[in-house]
């Protein structure tokens, strides 16, 4: 008994450490599309993105199961619009980036697992008590912390990034409902497919002719979009992503060290403030769901 919970212990830590390079990795994604969205579409980045991240989910989608198998789907239409919703959110990300500091950005888009608590009441027609809805109201009031007068300004970069949150939020909820009747290769596939197409479709009308030097940003941004997917996939494979969901709040303080480093951009203590009340209040949002999945 004691030799299965160590290794269940060493199997933790290692996907806790594999999760913390995955944040690490996605930020200095984050940080090389910075760079880019500066001096192309942000449209066109995504499309750039896209086609790296479609590439690795139809080689992981395709050892899951053969791909026409995996185009059967229980729920098609809401498969595609998981698809669209996180196609719409990259998009809506990528213009944010253009404007918002990667610190106070990273915090905003923090949000999302207290929108998810709201989103899952009438799509997944979950209860939620009346300390959750404390903890997202608690978080809300962090996001206006940041945003307050003489803090990230109001201006549409912030919207942008409020708007990415929401997306995100509703594609995780939508994937939760679909994940109870199709299989992940099904899942992943729809996702690479339908966001390829549509990522290519619009982008293609903002394509923009660049350098060796930028195309060389752009191939790093896709290395880091495929090695990021791929050490989550292995970290899940290891631990429950109950365990591992609180640790992607390192992308905060990794985000405003990068935000210093690549950009000279320091984020004002008020917000760090803001960012830490949204951090302590997704944190109690997972924690008391992780309560109310253990009692059931």
């Amino acid at each position: 008994m004691s030799f299965v919970s160590e290794t269940t212990g060493d199997q933790n830590g290692r996907a806790i450490l594999l999760t913390l390079i995955t944040v690490a990795v996605f930020g200095i994604q984050d940080a090389v599309s910075k760079m880019l969205v500066q001096d192309y579409s942000p449209i066109f980045i995504t499309m750039m993105r896209y086609w790296g991240f479609a590439l690795f989910a139809l080689v992981i989608a395709s050892r899951q199961a053969p791909l026409r198998q995996a185009f059967r789907s229980r729920t098609p239409k809401l498969q595609i619009l998981r698809a669209v919703l996180l196609i719409a959110d990259i998009w809506f990300f990528s213009l944010a980036l253009r404007t918002v500091p990667l610190g106070e950005l990273q915090a905003i888009v923090i949000v999302y697992p207290l929108l998810v608590t709201l989103f899952a009441i009438p799509i997944l027609g979950e209860k939620v008590g009346v300390f959750r809805f404390a903890a997202v109201g608690a978080g809300f009031i962090g996001a206006l912390i940041i945003v307050r007068p003489g803090g990230v300004p109001m201006e549409w970069g912030v919207a942008y990034a409020l708007i990415s949150s929401a997306l995100y939020a509703l594609y995780i909820v939508v994937t939760r409902k679909v994940s109870s009747v199709d299989t992940s290769a099904t899942s992943l596939t729809y996702v690479a497919v339908v966001g390829l197409i549509l990522s290519s479709a619009v982008g293609v009308f903002f394509w923009q002719p660049m350098p060796w030097t930028d195309f060389a940003l752009v191939v790093v941004m896709m290395i880091t979009t495929c090695a990021g997917h791929g050490i989550m996939v292995f970290a899940l494979s290891m631990a429950p992503a109950s365990v591992l969901q609180p640790f992607n709040y390192f992308s905060l303080p990794w985000a405003i060290v990068l935000s210093i480093i690549v950009f000279g951009h320091w984020i004002d203590p008020i917000s760090l403030v803001g960012a830490g009340v949204i951090v302590a209040a997704g944190l109690v949002v997972m924690a008391r769901e992780r309560m109310r999945a253990s009692r059931s």
